[in-house]
């Protein structure tokens, strides 16, 4: 039996059109959005993620508000900010925030700190973005100290000091749960190593394998650090997607995946997307994991194996502008077959 969680991240779309293809309010997106963690949570899958952006394509600047709605009407399923911008928020305040929902949830919640893939929130917050790495650094520093400590000592550069001070509530859990979101720079992943964080790595694009380097070498850093191989934990965030038949996941998938990549590219300087380029993205090799759900299955085996063993896979769906039944039939796919494929392996 292979010891895999398996979950779904949602960035909130407010793009995501109706089933006649047309356009819904944020409040209706907002509630299909709530509706479907209780479905994932109804059909066995492990944790249900919710971003944070700052972007009109998103409605999920405020994600544990989305995730306190969800709390009161699911009973397993770990509830997860992916991830959470640190670097443009109070450490004391995301704390709190989580431990709240942590309270809700009866110790279900957990976070996923980063940086983030978008710029958006450092001059809304406004924070320098030639302080990018120093003020993670910072926050996550302080973070872990009132993750440890109810009363924490602590003086940086960003931030008023802390003396001798009281941060309520606490959590359910003994420890709220703290997992550190990275993308593709080695010093990330030095970094959860060092910490002896657990680590979710977002792979979006390219061969999911080239990331094994990074992770041995958070895995070495950790153990080198003294921390136990248990606890240094890898999850994996992939965009993906399932339907009966590999042709209908792509006829369901593609166009939006365009239009969102083509979208994020001109900002970027990338290329436009062209089914060519998603196709490979499909291939045994590439980052998508989308198919039926023997294929889909077998794809997260590889990856984990490719990786040297994961202990979380994460869907992200939704950025391709997918009905609310669509996602749901997925869902449903997910828990009814995919996990129980994975779990008889």
């Amino acid at each position: 039996m292979i010891d895999l969680e398996i979950g779904i991240d949602s960035f909130a779309s407010a793009t995501s059109l109706g089933e006649n293809q047309q356009k819904l309010d944020h409040s209706t997106l907002i509630r299909q959005l709530v509706e479907r963690i209780r479905l994932a949570d109804q059909v066995g899958l492990d944790v249900f993620g919710i971003g944070e952006h700052h972007r009109k394509e998103f409605l999920d600047s405020a994600p544990t508000n989305i995730l306190s709605a969800a709390a009161l009407i699911t009973k397993n399923i770990r509830l997860v900010t992916a991830v959470s911008v640190l670097s443009a928020a109070d450490p004391v305040r995301v704390f709190q925030n989580h431990t709240t929902l942590d309270l809700l949830s009866n110790g279900r919640a957990e976070i996923v700190v980063g940086r983030g893939s978008f710029t958006d929130a450092f001059p809304l917050f406004g924070f320098d973005l030639q302080d990018y790495d120093a003020l993670f650094r910072e926050k996550l520093e302080l973070l872990l100290a009132i993750q440890k400590n109810t009363v924490v000592n602590w003086q940086g550069t960003f931030r008023p000091p802390l003396k001798n001070q009281e941060v309520y509530p606490r959590p359910h859990q003994e420890f709220l749960p703290i997992w550190l979101g990275v993308g593709g720079t080695p010093q990330s992943f030095i970094r959860a190593g060092e910490l002896g964080l657990p680590l979710m790595v977002a792979v979006i694009g390219g061969e999911t394998h080239r990331f094994r380097p990074l992770i041995d070498l958070y895995r070495k850093t950790g153990i080198e650090a003294g921390h136990s191989p248990e606890k240094l934990k890898v999850g994996l965030h992939s965009l993906g997607y399932v339907a009966d038949t590999y042709e209908q996941a792509e006829e369901d998938y593609f166009p939006g995946y365009a239009k969102s990549f083509t979208q994020i590219g001109k900002e970027r300087g990338w290329r436009a997307v062209d089914r060519k380029h998603f196709q490979k993205q499909t291939t045994p090799k590439g980052a998508i994991v989308l198919g039926t759900p023997e294929q889909v299955a077998q794809k997260i085996l590889q990856h984990s194996d490719a990786l040297g063993g994961i202990s979380r896979f994460t869907f992200q769906m939704d950025i391709a502008d997918l009905p609310h039944s669509k996602l749901s039939n997925a869902i449903e796919l997910i828990g009814k077959k995919v996990i129980p494929l994975l779990r008889n392996k």
